[in-house]
């Protein structure tokens, strides 16, 4: 693994294997049954210039399990920036105060100019409609977890991609990550005007995986593993696009769509948020509940996955195991009304 973060462009299949072996050895402290201080007086600059709850919440709170502290900037008006200093002039200074830095800018190509003006490892949060690295890796990690509960295997799965596939970061990371694995077939469903970027498509491809694009939801995907959809990336619209715009139920994953058209065992994911307005047609909420939606599984191995890369990035993640002691607080055999017990 690189000196930072960028892109899944910078992982191997080693590299990724070797972070999900760290990420599985982090559960118990993710999970809060084990407390390591390992990055104990490091410091994590999380320098968010763009709109985010889990991400920047969930780097925080796996740096903190992990013993370091936390600096947190949101939104250009509290940011230099704002006065006009260039990304050159912000990572230096950063790298001064900080062992580690989360960057999400809305400008694609923004935090590899960032990282390019330090030796601090650097993470890139999402660039605009480029990358989310970490994401990716989290979404993986989720897979290849629920594939083990359900007794699957990666190579041959059918994984069915569908929402924002133009502007969507999540699904470009996630695509890149899952054609570094053994062949496998991916479908993709996008509104007119949304489609996967034919590079990324090229690139999946080549690498001896089965790409298919279809118009709609209204087939059958019975044989699909892993249902991922996204949200509608409106704020990256132009004007021209937005005008008019509207997303047909032709392209909305609910419970009627579960049980007509895919298999009872099907795995349904998102990287969140979710619009869970009545006319967004994002991921319906009528599938709270039901055992195939993994999103909340989703999100709680962001923690694993994540202090696995600061681990890793910062080198001690063979220290993990020395440095472990029980927690001494009160945690519930559950996280939410709807969840398993951990």
């Amino acid at each position: 693994m690189s000196r930072h973060l960028l892109s899944v462009d910078s992982l191997t299949r080693d590299s990724v294997n070797h972070l999900m072996h760290v990420a599985a050895r982090m559960e118990p402290i993710a999970q809060r049954r084990q407390v390591t201080r390992v990055l104990e007086g490091a410091v994590l600059g999380n320098l968010f210039f763009e709109a985010s709850t889990r991400t920047r919440v969930s780097f925080h709170a796996a740096f903190c399990r992990l013993g370091g502290g936390v600096c947190d900037t949101t939104g250009f008006t509290f940011s230099s920036m704002a006065k006009g200093e260039s990304l050159y002039d912000t990572s230096r200074v950063m790298s001064g105060y900080c062992d580690a830095i989360v960057m999400r800018h809305p400008d694609q190509g923004s935090v590899a100019e960032f990282a390019a003006a330090t030796h601090v490892p650097v993470i890139n949060g999402g660039d605009g409609p480029g990358e989310h690295p970490s994401q990716a890796l989290l979404d993986f990690y989720t897979i290849d977890k629920e594939f083990a509960r359900l007794g699957r295997k990666l190579a041959g799965a059918h994984v069915l991609l569908t929402g924002d596939l133009k502007y969507g970061r999540t699904v470009h990371s996630l695509i890149k990550l899952l054609s570094l694995y053994d062949p496998m077939r991916i479908t993709l469903v996008a509104p007119p005007g949304l489609e996967m970027p034919d590079y990324l498509i090229d690139l999946v491809a080549s690498r001896g995986h089965r790409v298919e694009q279809r118009a709609s939801l209204a087939d059958d995907y019975r044989d699909v593993d892993v249902v991922y959809t996204t949200r509608i990336q409106k704020e990256r619209f132009t004007a021209e696009m937005s005008e008019g715009f509207s997303l047909s139920r032709d392209f909305t994953v609910d419970r009627a769509f579960m049980d007509k058209r895919c298999g009872r065992d099907t795995i349904v994911m998102h990287p969140l948020p979710r619009d869970s307005r009545a006319d967004a047609n994002d991921l319906d909420v009528d599938l709270n509940g039901d055992p195939r939606l993994a999103i909340f599984r989703q999100t709680d191995n962001g923690i694993p996955v994540r202090m696995a890369i600061f681990a890793t990035l910062l080198q001690v993640d063979e220290l993990i195991e020395k440095d472990l002691r029980p927690v001494r607080w009160f945690v519930p055999e559950r996280v939410g009304v709807d969840d398993a017990a951990l």
